[in-house]
């Protein structure tokens, strides 16, 4: 059974996080512990809110230390809605800059489309080779609740290193659905919120732990 840390740095999902990767087989444990959170098979980080406020709570518990070390020793880490965009280097909110984590090169800003937030259940165009979405149908469907998003994914494939494996959707134009990067991979969806699509996805990530 593998076992997985949520983050505990005062996120509002955090146990809709841990109900559901409990349901598809994860010994889960919600925890800021810095100890905990390095030796675990897998770190989720979960989040909903502002940019700000959540790059605020996860520097309190030192998440952002926690995440590069996992990274530079390859332990994997999944990142969820907030959780994803606070992995890139600066998000924009009402005219605010914020410093992110700076895992991936990019920028978190409000979404072009006539009706925001983006609510509800989105198809998304996954790459032939995801891991994530392995098994899944093109036209499943998971649930957003979102007003920012990263629009365009700016790093490159870096040899010898394995390109990324980058999911779109579309709302009003297009976004990173999803990301998946080495040890690193990230849903702007809510996994925990998407039933059988959702739980289907987790299983995957948790088989490669």
């Amino acid at each position: 059974m593998a076992r997985v840390v949520v983050l505990d740095y005062g996120s509002g999902n955090l146990r809709s996080a841990e109900r559901a990767l409990r349901r598809v087989g994860a010994d889960v444990e919600v925890t800021s512990d810095r100890h905990a959170a390095l030796e675990c098979d897998g770190l989720v980080v979960p989040g909903v809110g502002a940019f700000a406020a959540c790059m605020e709570g996860l520097r309190a518990v030192a998440g952002e230390r926690i995440i590069g070390q996992r990274l530079a020793g390859g332990r994997p880490v999944l990142g969820v809605c907030v959780g994803m965009q606070i992995l890139f280097e600066q998000g924009i909110e009402h005219g605010v800059q914020t410093r992110g984590c700076g895992e991936w090169p990019g920028t978190v800003d409000r979404l072009e489309a006539d009706i925001v937030p983006h609510m509800g259940w989105n198809t998304v165009r996954a790459p032939a080779d995801s891991v994530l979405f392995d098994g899944l149908d093109a036209d499943t469907r998971f649930y957003f609740v979102h007003s920012y998003a990263v629009r365009n994914w700016e790093l490159t494939e870096q040899p010898p290193m394995p390109g990324p494996k980058v999911t779109w959707a579309t709302h009003g134009g297009d976004f990173v659905a999803a990301a998946e990067n080495g040890p690193l991979s990230a849903t702007q969806f809510h996994p925990e919120k998407s039933g059988d699509a959702g739980a289907h996805l987790l299983t995957n990530w948790l088989k490669n732990l």
